[in-house]
């Protein structure tokens, strides 16, 4: 194995690039492992087409992943999600092995680097982890992390399946004393054939939410609708979740970028901009899917990736000011595209800007056809705060 040394500390984040000579695997790693407590690790793998075809591309990933765990890097580090990134979901998800203890979440969004798949994979130490029914509960001073992935139907139209997987994830909640208003920090929504599907969906979580209490009184939950295709032909929606049980509300802060951004619910979305959640070592700040737009709820830039790129980013940013942080504390990042034309632009971009962090390209048409990208994210940053049990 061959490991570039690239290092770079800011903060108590490290980030790290690992290349993988024999195996043709780029690694990208951001880690925060304090001294003492839960470290955390955030890695992309990238793997090298070699004009193969998928299976044999997957062996070489696979490969990768059992070999982590074995380097200095991630000593004490556990599996506890795992997103795969595919080029053709419905032929390529039967081929994949099954993993137990482990959030899995596979989805037809191609990596655009030319390969045809990538993974992002979430990692801690000093966790105790357990699976139950379909979730993956990682626990640690008093906390409950719930993972839950790949939530999908196959019955009726966008807006039924989005009703019954979100009855099926308020059913798992209940089992841990939790709710959807109280307990649930993200989902994200994948939505096949994303512009005529997309309004179902929509329609389906603002009804149950309603139910659940949340509306523009109370609060919403950090989302990314995206375009992307559930293996199953027949599913249009898929669903994936986290959710937190034992925290004190006041841990919990949404986050609005109000110079920026306007609230979801005036063009008839339901889901906040972003979250905070802050324990006693560090607080973590969830970016939702968040594109050109302005605080009037237009789209910005229309027809021009480069400018929508530079705002999308300066809305992120935004964000991550209002919770405390900068580029600097973001662990990974995850950006669609609704051309693959705008590829080369936009990696370039990304690259110029963000060499560091762990980062996916995919192609993921965003909700609103004038939309030409979006971009999620994860940041986490040391705080000392004794109200609050650490993480």
């Amino acid at each position: 194995m061959k490991i570039e040394d690239y290092f770079v500390s800011l903060h108590a984040m490290n980030y790290k690039i690992l290349y993988i000579e024999d195996l043709g695997v780029r690694v990208e790693v951001a880690s925060f492992c304090p001294a003492e407590g839960t470290g955390e690790w955030h890695v992309m793998l990238h793997v090298e087409p070699r004009h193969e075809c998928f299976e044999a591309q997957l062996r070489r990933i696979y490969e990768a992943e059992d070999r982590l765990p074995t380097m200095k890097e991630f000593e004490g580090a556990q599996y506890i999600l795992k997103r795969y990134f595919l080029s053709d979901s419905t032929n390529q998800q039967p081929l994949m092995r099954e993993e137990s203890g482990i959030a899995l979440s596979a989805i037809q969004q191609q990596p655009l680097d030319g390969s045809k798949v990538a993974v992002w994979m979430y990692m801690t130490s000093g966790q105790k982890i357990t699976a139950d029914e379909g979730a993956v509960v990682a626990e640690s001073n008093g906390y409950r992390h719930i993972w839950r992935m790949q939530y999908t139907s196959c019955e009726g139209d966008s807006a039924q399946q989005t009703e019954t997987i979100l009855n099926q994830y308020e059913q798992l909640l209940k089992k841990f004393g939790a709710s959807l208003a109280d307990n649930c920090l993200r989902t994200w929504f994948f939505v096949r054939d994303v512009d005529t599907q997309y309004a179902g969906m929509v329609r389906a979580r603002r009804e149950n939410f309603i139910r659940e209490g949340l509306t523009p009184d109370t609060h919403y939950i950090a989302s990314t609708g995206i375009g992307g295709g559930p293996a199953e032909t027949k599913a249009l929606i898929q669903m994936g979740t986290y959710a937190i049980t034992g925290f004190q509300p006041e841990q919990q802060r949404y986050l609005y970028a109000k110079t920026h951004l306007n609230p979801t619910y005036e063009y008839g979305v339901t889901f906040e901009r972003g979250t905070r959640m802050e324990y006693g070592d560090r607080s973590h700040v969830l970016i939702s899917g968040t594109a050109s737009i302005n605080n009037k709820g237009e789209v910005v830039h229309v027809g021009d990736i480069r400018l929508q790129t530079i705002r999308m980013w300066e809305n992120v940013e935004t964000l991550l000011r209002e919770g405390g942080m900068d580029f600097s504390d973001v662990m990974h990042l995850v950006v669609y595209l609704r051309d693959t034309g705008d590829y080369e632009v936009v990696s370039e971009m990304f690259r110029e800007r963000f060499p560091d962090i762990p980062t996916v390209i995919t192609l993921a048409p965003v909700c609103r056809p004038t939309w030409l990208i979006e971009m999620e994210c994860i940041a986490v940053k040391a705080n000392n705060n004794t109200q609050f049990r650490k993480f």
